[in-house]
């Protein structure tokens, strides 16, 4: 298939690419994940610093624990049923970290330089406090995934192809789907609901835009104070939540060809890693690295 450049926004390389498939016939103008929208919704210089100019992120311990913990949850399904005991995660907690180390060595400067154990123990033990909560709320010696970190995509009318990774597809024998995603950290209070679910909604408008059903069941599961959020989507829902895409790429769109990035700062500012750049902060962004 011969497509047109994808613009700079969405070039960056991404996991997606080993999977992404080519779509005969159709020129894809761009792609959109879940994440990287979220990114221009809650920040637009922050998308920027991300997606185009691709500024290095400091990595951190939240971060990090967020990773340990979905590769502990996605292999713990690897074994027999009965074998999915707090016991056996924990031992998965650390083949984790030793994979982790091997990938990433620097991961290793985030805790205590002088190789105090005691640094690395006290973070290790918040894990395994979220593993532990995780069997709180669902047993998953019950639990049969019919896939986990499924990669999906589709493309829409207008070229524009969206793709993401789920952290955990149930199908249940009448074949109805739950989207099931994994969240380290805390529940949103209610009015901050709608925007924790905006990821929901994308992963689930791109399983109904391939597979032709409505999601029966989108679950939010929340190890950081053992919360599970749940919610029953319907095709009117997937309908706005498309043209809301659609709408938010015009809006990527414009911002570049403005060069009109503009902070929103909000309680999020204290885990961005470009304070030092951001007007909001005083600081001054950068000349963008790709000109549109």
């Amino acid at each position: 298939m011969s497509a047109a450049p994808v613009p700079a926004a969405t070039s960056r390389s991404s996991p997606a690419d080993l999977f992404s498939t080519p779509v005969d016939g159709v020129e894809v103008v761009a792609t959109l994940s879940p994440s990287r929208a979220n990114d221009f919704m809650t920040c637009p210089l922050r998308y920027r610093f991300r997606t185009i100019d691709l500024l290095p992120e400091e990595p951190t311990r939240e971060a990090l624990r967020g990773t340990l913990v979905h590769k502990v949850l996605e292999q713990l399904y690897d074994l027999p049923a009965a074998d999915r005991t707090p016991l056996r995660a924990a031992g998965l907690l650390q083949l984790a970290w030793q994979q982790v180390l091997e990938t990433e060595p620097s991961v290793a400067a985030l805790f205590d330089p002088a190789g105090e154990a005691d640094d690395f123990d006290t973070w290790l033990a918040t894990c395994s406090d979220a593993l532990a909560s995780y069997f709180e709320l669902e047993d998953p010696r019950r639990l049969e995934p019919a896939e986990r970190e499924s990669y999906v995509e589709t493309l829409l009318g207008s070229g524009l192809l969206l793709r993401g990774f789920v952290d955990r597809l149930d199908v249940a024998a009448d074949g109805a789907i739950r989207v099931v995603d994994y969240k380290t950290g805390r529940s949103p209070g209610p009015m901050h609901e709608a925007a924790a679910l905006f990821q929901m909604r994308f992963y689930a408008l791109m399983i109904w835009r391939t597979r032709g059903v409505v999601p029966a069941m989108l679950q939010l599961v929340y190890l950081g104070n053992r919360e599970i959020l749940r919610h029953c989507p319907d095709e009117a829902e997937l309908a706005a939540t498309e043209r809301k895409v659609e709408a938010l790429w015009r809006a990527i769109r414009l911002a570049e060809e403005t060069g009109d990035w503009r902070p929103s700062p909000s309680r999020l500012c204290s885990w961005c890693s470009y304070q030092s750049l951001c007007p909001a902060f005083g600081g001054t962004p950068p000349a963008s690295a790709a000109a549109v």
